[in-house]
């Protein structure tokens, strides 16, 4: 299966549509019509030594399956997780022996509950559930939510049969609540949100995201491992795929430092907030385009925030 077939969706929310505009006669107009939802589309992807990936709404599922143990990262939303574990190669009925929640966005958390019965633990950064709590009490979807009740604060490590799962956090880059995870022997690491590949990024600033912190950890990360190792990502573009080497982590952090510095420079040159958020794309960085409305304004307002903060 090639991996670069794969396009995952990403956040942000549909644009609404136009109402009809009622007639001369004062009639109601009709209401708009429901855009239909797109099908889903489940996909297994294998890596390398019983790791793989799935892709189908949401943020990218890592999976392990071995003779002894069964783990995840992720669990996207309620249908894609059915699809996951209904479908999960060589699963054979097993329970999970655990479930990583790579960050608290709802396309990696909402599936919890479906995976709640079928895993023996979930595991999270410890900021993780208290971000989640205060999302889902701005989304009104707090029944919804279930929550990791084992958290780490900069380190966790376990064995699933003969393989070893470590978890590490950095700091605060996308949310304040991302982990790497490691599978040490295949030698594969869920980056999580931590890249997005070739599309802008969401960056939350409410949840304690910092820009200058996820380059810094995009720097680190890139250098912790061997040239062989596979990384997956949460979101790319579909040409970019979901997995791929160091050298894409550095291209996400070549984008941050362009994106300070062009802010800072039409900073420089008087321009305000609302100016510099009206770009249509960061130089060096043309393939990142999309049309508008796109994430390259909010990249640029929280740019220009963290730039003024100091």
């Amino acid at each position: 299966m090639n991996r670069r077939n794969f396009l995952l969706t990403t956040f942000g929310g549909l644009a609404a549509g136009l109402l009809p505009r009622a007639s001369l006669l004062g009639q109601t107009a009709a209401p708009a019509a429901t855009p239909t939802p797109a099908p889903l589309v489940p996909e297994f992807g294998a890596l390398r030594r019983n790791v793989g990936y799935f892709t189908c709404r949401g943020g990218t599922i890592g999976s392990l399956v071995n003779a002894d143990g069964v783990a995840a990262v992720d669990s996207q939303f309620p249908e894609p997780a059915k699809l996951f574990l209904d479908g999960l190669p060589d699963r054979k009925g097993r329970k999970l022996d655990l479930l990583i929640n790579s960050h608290h966005h709802g396309d990696h958390t909402s599936g919890n509950k479906v995976f709640q019965p079928e895993t023996k633990m979930i595991v999270a950064q410890e900021n993780v559930p208290a971000l989640q709590k205060a999302a889902a009490a701005v989304n009104g979807n707090e029944a919804e939510q279930v929550y990791a009740s084992t958290l780490f604060a900069k380190e966790w490590k376990t064995s699933v049969g003969d393989e070893v799962i470590r978890t590490t956090y950095f700091g605060p880059a996308h949310t304040n609540g991302d982990c790497i995870i490691h599978f040490e022997k295949a030698d594969v690491v869920h980056m999580g949100d931590l890249v997005f590949n070739r599309i802008y990024p969401v960056i939350d600033q409410r949840a304690g995201a910092s820009i200058k912190n996820w380059i810094a950890t995009l720097g680190t990360v890139s250098t912790m491992f061997g040239k062989d190792t596979i990384f997956i990502f949460g979101h790319g573009k579909k040409e970019a795929g979901v997995t791929g080497g160091a050298a894409d982590l550095l291209v996400l952090r070549d984008y941050f430092n362009a994106l300070l510095e062009y802010t800072r420079h039409e900073m420089k040159a008087g321009k305000t907030k609302e100016q510099i958020m009206a770009a249509e794309e960061i130089p060096s960085f043309p393939d990142l385009r999309v049309p508008k409305p796109n994430r390259l304004a909010n990249n640029l307002d929280i740019a220009f925030e963290e730039l003024s903060a100091g």
